[in-house]
This record gives structure tokens, sequence and C-alpha cells, in this order.
């Protein structure tokens, strides 16, 4: 076994385990009971939507996916200081 057909193997591995978790993620923030539960869902969903795009970057060697990545990073981290905003303060101000 050489070195890429087991970096293959476990970019495989990987896709499957990063599907499996989207879809346990939109499960919850469908069902989620309150609103923390599905902006914990849409955020792990978001940093792990991040983390596969910076694989498939490594597999198919484009940057452009590592930035969109970092973009999508972003988004995420803003929604978590947006929400935290609207429950210690009861409002959102820019």
């Amino acid at each position: 076994m050489n070195i890429v057909s087991a970096f293959d193997s476990v970019l495989y591995f990987a896709a499957v385990v990063y599907t499996l978790a989207f879809v346990l993620y939109g499960i919850r923030a469908i069902r989620g009971p309150t609103t923390a539960d599905i902006i914990l869902a849409v955020d792990c969903l978001s940093f792990d939507m991040a983390a596969f795009m910076v694989i498939l970057g490594i597999y198919f060697k484009s940057i452009m996916l590592a930035s969109g990545a970092i973009i999508l990073s972003l988004w995420a981290f803003m929604l978590d200081i947006y929400y935290t905003k609207y429950v210690l303060y009861g409002e959102v101000e820019v």
C-alpha cells in the first residue's frame, strides 16, 4: 500500500463520517426543541462544513475551497456572537 492509496482511503473515510455528521446536524437543526439546540446544530454544521471544504481543497489541490472555508467559519462565528448578544441583552445591535 503506497501513500497515495492510503491518503485516498483516509479521505473516503472522512467523507463518510462528515456526511453522517451533516445528516445528524440537519436533523437536530430541524427538530431542535429549543432555539439554542437549533443554533448549536447550525454552528456545528457550519464549522464541520468548513473543515470538510479544507479536506476537499487538499484533495483537489484548490486554494479556493480553503478561502471559502474561512468565510464560512467567520459567518458561523458571527452567528454565535449575535445569538449570544440576543440571549444576554434581548436585542441585537450592530
